[in-house]
């Protein structure tokens, strides 16, 4: 019998109303449910970039937000990120600082996007089951290579929308994670 992942459907406050299998979310239905991005930068202002397996039903072979992620049903914000974070790249130890969240819509699926970022130097160790592989990017080379179908729509879309700042946090304390979806720091 094979395990049915369940995602929280939220409304766009946060707060979970429900909840509904992987397959629910991804099957056009446009059910909110949350999910956490994690942008690591190097101490260079470097972006470190994950490309997605060819095995993904979504963008896959795609460059993407270093960590990204679904949060699980009754699952608290931090520990969804740090979950993901260590199955994808084989970090544990970094200092997430919560920067925003926002609503992105694809043709089939609707997510409300909790974004930090982190500055870190250690190893990363990409999950080859998860991950095709993963690079440090310079700023100017990802505005370079954008919408020459590289990156995910979502990935450019954020980028956009928050890469300044991303770049001023990228030296600042952490924030306040949201300890649940419907919690953000005000």
């Amino acid at each position: 019998m094979q395990h049915i992942e369940y995602f929280p459907v939220v409304n766009e406050a946060g707060e979970t109303i429900g909840k509904a299998s992987r397959l629910e979310c991804h099957s056009g239905s446009k059910l909110l449910h949350p999910v956490v991005h994690l942008h690591i930068f190097n101490q260079a202002g470097e972006l470190y970039l994950q490309k997605r397996s060819m095995r993904k039903d979504i963008q896959p072979g795609k460059w993407d937000t270093a960590v990204g992620g679904h949060i699980d049903y009754n699952e608290p914000v931090e520990t969804a990120l740090r979950r993901e974070t260590r199955e994808e790249l084989g970090i544990v130890h970094f200092n997430p600082a919560f920067i925003t969240s926002y609503i992105f819509e694809s043709a089939v699926e609707r997510e409300l996007v909790y974004v930090f970022q982190t500055v870190y130097e250690g190893n990363i160790t990409p999950d080859p089951e998860e991950l095709d592989g993963g690079r440090f990017w310079g700023i100017e080379e990802i505005k370079s290579n954008m919408g020459k179908q590289l990156f995910t729509p979502n990935f450019e879309n954020e980028f956009q929308q928050v890469i300044q700042t991303l770049i001023s946090k990228a030296q600042l304390s952490p924030s306040p994670i949201p300890p649940h979806a419907g919690s953000l720091p005000q």
